[in-house]
């Protein structure tokens, strides 16, 4: 992590002499390997408990780790095949979100989940000089295309830290004014820790933005985008990055992620006030809004 912009919501577990070589340059960053990372659900935690894996079933201790090969494979290609399988909406959707985040200059934004950093990119310039942005991910193959994204891209005031959604173990209790997780939080695994673990991090008066598939509002369209999804996304995906599985998958977690009231109740259940959701591209996707009183 960078030397001086993070201490305040990072707990540092770094050494003296780590800590000494990362002054040299606020530019230079490296991750911030934490235990965290270990997989919260083990056989002697979960036992046989099971849970999805797309239409699969398996063990929860299992699918972090499946999870993670998926993302491994399409870093590389990641933003190619968002273009690609969206037609370039999802910039328009991303752009929407970010406009009903309230973000304010001097403000600490965590984006989970954030891989290549579409959205830490523009709130590192929205924030500025005085501002601080985290983009955190589980999967460090992820993590390093965003990485190497904002630098290039003179982001500064960005940190760079792998985090288990479901703890966010580096960050202190009320550390950050916003947090965002964009088409991420149908991979975790439990769904209700990430969210209570958000509300922790969450400053008084902060808000929570989740950006996500969701559930199409009218069953004509419904049907087309089931077609497309599971004909046309695993195709794209082995012809473009070598890998049609992965996008199988892809498209089978959206299916199996809560539609828009039940992520809102959960995320009232989480302790989060004034929850509501906006439907895009009639309901495909959905921002959901909420608050930490």
């Amino acid at each position: 992590m960078p030397n001086n912009t993070a201490s305040h919501n990072v707990n540092s577990s770094t050494d003296n002499n780590a800590a000494q070589s990362d002054t040299q340059s606020t530019k230079q960053t490296r991750f911030n390997q934490r235990d965290d990372i270990n997989n919260p659900h083990t056989p002697d935690t979960d036992g046989n408990e099971e849970t999805h894996f797309g239409y699969k079933t398996v063990n929860k201790a299992e699918k972090q780790a499946r999870v993670a090969d998926v993302f491994t494979s399409v870093a590389k290609k990641y933003d190619i095949m968002n273009d690609l399988m969206s037609f370039g909406i999802h910039r328009l959707w991303k752009r929407y979100a970010i406009s009903l985040s309230g973000v304010r200059s001097g403000q600490h934004v965590l984006d989970i989940a954030g891989g290549t950093g579409d959205l830490a990119k523009v709130f590192s310039r929205e924030v500025g000089r005085n501002g601080h942005v985290v983009l955190s991910d589980i999967n460090a193959a992820m993590l390093e295309v965003g990485r190497e994204r904002l630098i290039n891209a003179g982001c500064n005031n960005v940190d760079f830290v792998l985090a288990n959604a479901e703890t966010l173990a580096p960050f202190d209790d009320e550390s950050f004014d916003l947090i965002t997780i964009s088409f991420g939080l149908r991979n975790v695994t439990d769904k209700d820790a990430a969210l209570k673990a958000m509300y922790r991090v969450l400053k008084p008066g902060g808000r929570l933005l989740i950006l996500e598939f969701s559930k199409p509002v009218f069953e004509p369209l419904s049907k087309a985008y089931d077609l497309y999804s599971f004909t046309a996304l695993p195709i794209m995906g082995k012809l473009i990055a070598n890998d049609s599985e992965s996008y199988q998958y892809l498209a089978e977690s959206i299916r199996m992620h809560p539609d828009q009231q039940t992520l809102k109740q959960m995320m009232q259940q989480a302790g989060f006030e004034n929850c509501d959701y906006h439907n895009l591209t009639a309901g495909i996707v959905a921002v959901h809004r909420g608050f930490k009183a």
